[in-house]
């Protein structure tokens, strides 16, 4: 594993999250965006994690402070109802692909997230996508279903299979 430290994500941050993103955005079908987007942009998107609480942006960084991934727990849905319920994704800086960063990334959001009042993990990965399957399968989420043909990028149309896990498996 390379050598990097996983902490709460800090404004000074807000560059690289962005730049890993924008690759994300421009490569690939894993998110939906169609057009790239500025620090400023993502601001909000920033803003609505904090240190603590059920809602965590992590990063991970090297030595000189260069984001190599990140990982999220976000608002699910919007009624309080769901307040229990998170959505998490991680995105790796391509150079960090296949080394790990994304495994102890989310080994140290579910670890943060243990603390506070979250009962179920959800997660939505477009089709096909092995690498993130295999690390949702890794971390206990069971696939609950597909929607077909729901995304368009590329001039293709995308299904988006959803997963869920338990935070503390046993409890319903």
């Amino acid at each position: 594993m390379d050598d990097y430290a996983i902490r709460a994500a800090t404004l000074d941050d807000l560059n690289g999250l962005t730049a890993i993103y924008n690759h994300y955005i421009v490569n690939t079908a894993i998110t939906f965006d169609l057009k790239t987007l500025t620090p400023a942009e993502r601001r909000g998107w920033f803003d609505d994690h904090r240190e603590s609480g059920p809602h965590r942006l992590l990063v991970a960084a090297d030595g000189h402070g260069r984001c190599l991934g990140y990982a999220s727990s976000s608002r699910w849905r919007p009624k309080a109802a769901y307040d229990t319920t998170v959505e998490t994704s991680v995105y790796c800086h391509p150079d960090a692909r296949g080394r790990g960063c994304g495994t102890a990334l989310y080994a140290a959001l579910f670890a943060a997230l243990e603390s506070e009042d979250v009962h179920t993990i959800v997660a939505g990965m477009s089709l096909p996508n092995p690498a993130s399957l295999s690390l949702h399968q890794r971390f206990g989420f069971r696939p609950v279903g597909v929607f077909h043909a729901v995304g368009r990028k590329f001039d293709q149309f995308w299904d988006v299979a959803w997963f869920e896990r338990s935070l503390r498996p046993g409890t319903n």
